[in-house]
């Protein structure tokens, strides 16, 4: 049996806050979360959702909600199955062929991985911010669109320690030592004990682990590439900006290429084209500006380089809505990866915004540009710039915000 409490308030009108006010002092409403078994010939077929029982507050008030997924069909977790009886006959009325595929687990935002470690009991509530702070620092994960990404070093750091500390990195252990910690400030159990119930196997682990773990900045991968320079294999070598191929000879032979992997894991190398050319030019030496790719994204870049070292991110098309500012809106990324937007005539207008603006005036306040936005109890959306104005514009699917 399970309870529903009041959702989170969403932008509501006066009667609907008001239904909401007095559905929050009534009881909540109560399910059973339900398996149903069906024996159809030789087939077995099964539904999972919930019946209720008891309407509670839903009676009088219930939260939209326009998030994907949160409403499914009879296949899912959260339907409402009809109220039957054990052994009862169903009548069959209709077959439907669809086919469905899994689909991955969100990826953790600041909020789910703070629950995530809460439910886990992983570390303190005064330390899930020093977490957080460190995983990004460290350059272990980037956050885009404000959720966590991977980094090649993240990957490749956590395998190394899953492949060498396997009991340290089990979430049980970590949970485990927290409850240890805390029976010793309580005085229940002496705090040598616990070191050398710890130390000792980890002293080992830590020796064997000296002798077998690879160095990152050392290990080489060899491929079957050549190197189009000498002729010489191509291997696969680590740096600040992840992996790359570079030539088995060197330092004889400096020759270096990026590379992709396909979704088989195969190595194919990038070529080496020109760059696209943009219609921007070099306020420095003159010379048009190129497209090119790097760690956050795509920027400008001069086609001078290496003698003129000018780069700067690229516009989204959208001009500063700032009075008396003529710039325009560019993408940039924070110290810690996170993606902002802000004038390109920065220091000279400090705009800057967290979500992406569209050059769309709000056609209820008249403000100059609308914001893209993505919440659980609305989804993808288009809202007003100035906050005294509330309005918002439903969007079929996510905004693209490449």
């Amino acid at each position: 049996v399970a309870s529903s409490s009041m959702p989170a308030l969403s932008t509501s009108s006066p009667r609907r806050m008001m239904k909401r006010f007095v559905a929050s002092q009534m009881a909540p409403a109560v399910y059973d979360q339900t398996t149903i078994q069906i024996k159809a010939d030789k087939y077995e077929l099964k539904a999972v959702g919930s019946i209720m029982r008891f309407a509670g507050f839903i009676s009088l008030y219930q939260e939209e909600s326009d998030d994907a997924g949160s409403k499914e069909t009879a296949e899912g977790e959260a339907a409402e199955l009809p109220d039957i009886k054990d052994g009862e006959k169903l009548s069959q009325q209709e077959i439907i062929p669809k086919q469905h595929f899994t689909q991955p687990p969100p990826r953790y935002t600041e909020a789910s991985l703070v629950k995530a470690l809460e439910e886990n009991g992983v570390g303190r509530p005064s330390t899930y911010a020093s977490i957080i702070s460190t995983i990004q620092d460290k350059d272990y994960v980037r956050l885009e669109q404000r959720r966590f990404f991977p980094t090649e070093l993240g990957q490749l750091i956590t395998g190394l320690l899953v492949e060498h500390f396997p009991r340290i990195m089990e979430i049980e252990f970590t949970a485990s030592m927290e409850q240890d910690l805390d029976k010793i400030a309580e005085g229940s159990i002496p705090w040598l004990k616990v070191m050398r119930d710890f130390y000792v196997p980890f002293r080992q682990t830590l020796v064997k682990a000296k002798e077998e773990m690879q160095s990152i900045k050392r290990s080489m991968v060899p491929t079957d590439i050549e190197c189009d320079q000498c002729g010489a294999k191509m291997v696969i070598r680590w740096g600040k900006m992840g992996e790359f191929l570079a030539c088995e000879k060197f330092p004889e032979c400096k020759n270096t290429r990026d590379f992709r992997r396909d979704e088989e894991g195969n190595i194919q190398p990038v070529s080496k084209e020109e760059p696209e050319l943009s219609d921007e030019i070099c306020e420095k030496c003159g010379k048009p500006m190129v497209y090119r790719n790097g760690r956050f994204g795509r920027f400008l870049a001069c086609s001078g380089y290496p003698q003129c070292k000018n780069i700067r991110a690229t516009s989204i098309g959208v001009p500063c809505p700032e009075a008396g500012c003529d710039g325009e809106i560019i993408q940039k990324v924070s110290k810690r990866g996170k993606i902002f937007y802000s004038c390109n005539r920065y220091p000279k207008c400090k705009l800057a915004l967290w979500d992406k603006p569209v050059s769309t005036p709000c056609p209820k306040c008249g403000a100059p540009y609308l914001l893209e936005k993505n919440t659980k109890a609305i989804g993808p959306h288009l809202k007003c710039a100035n906050k005294d104005c509330g309005y918002i514009k439903k969007l079929e699917k996510e905004p693209d915000t490449k």
